[in-house]
């Protein structure tokens, strides 16, 4: 049964990854590499059509081989998903089911939160025509992913990809937004100042701030200017480099 793999210690809510009737070996195996990328492990296949284990599924694993080691076998989905407490079913299309709908990111959110002891499953349906109405109803809630109502149409790798990258971005502390400094570090304002009063004194030397009265304005604005840019200490010394370059003349001793 599905939830009851006992080879690894699975963090609360972690989904196991149930495939019905899937088709292509080529395609469980990149299915593999998309759970390995978003740190899943527990891959059940319910009836392969092309029977397991697959070499094509191996090729197309790209490093994922450990998922496929660990895939479990049944003959049913029922007899899939009997170790789970709560079942998702990933499907596009419509149903005269009365069953909650979520986003993957809400079925993320719920899965996060669900207890320690739960076991959780989210039902995928064969490449070419999908969960069929039977399966769905197995499901506790569907998902579905919000796209082009033109164009909804996933891959079977692409649809467990979804799932499980709004399953790790809740796991990880990744921030929204970094700037990655390397073997710099943000500039001090101390640094930042001694920048500003080479330049302002290049400045007043060249005429450039001029009119007299409109200096303090126009030393407001340079300094907002260089301020908004995040400098780090190395692109300070590099302007320091710049302002000198440009005072002392050209290495040929041209003006």
């Amino acid at each position: 049964m599905c939830g009851t793999d006992k080879s690894k210690q699975s963090r609360a809510g972690e989904p196991a990854i149930v495939l019905v009737d899937p088709q292509l070996g080529e395609n469980i195996g990149m299915v593999a590499r998309a759970m390995l990328n978003c740190g899943l492990s527990e891959l059940c296949l319910v009836r392969p059509r092309d029977g397991w284990p697959n070499p094509a599924a191996e090729a197309a694993a790209s490093g994922a081989g450990e998922v496929l080691a660990r895939a479990q076998l049944f003959d049913s989905t029922e007899a899939a998903i009997a170790g789970l407490q709560r079942v998702y079913a990933s499907t596009a299309r419509a149903r005269d089911m009365l069953k909650p709908v979520v986003t993957p990111r809400q079925a993320a959110a719920e899965m996060r939160a669900a207890p320690a002891a739960s076991r959780v499953g989210v039902l995928f349906g064969p490449e070419r025509s999908g969960l069929t109405s039977d399966d769905v109803a197995l499901a506790d809630t569907v998902i579905s992913v919000p796209l082009n109502p033109a164009f909804s149409s996933l891959n079977l790798a692409q649809a467990v990809f979804v799932v499980g990258y709004e399953w790790i971005l809740g796991e990880m502390e990744t921030p929204a937004r970094e700037v990655p400094m390397g073997a710099t570090r943000p500039a001090t304002k101390q640094e930042l100042l001694g920048f500003f009063a080479r330049l302002e004194a290049a400045l007043d030397a060249s005429g450039f701030l001029q009119p007299v009265e409109k200096r303090p304005i126009m030393v407001r604005n340079l300094r907002t200017l260089f301020q908004r840019a995040d400098l780090t200490e190395q692109e300070v010394r590099t302007l320091h480099g710049i302002v000198s370059a440009l005072t002392s003349g050209r290495k040929d001793g041209a003006p």
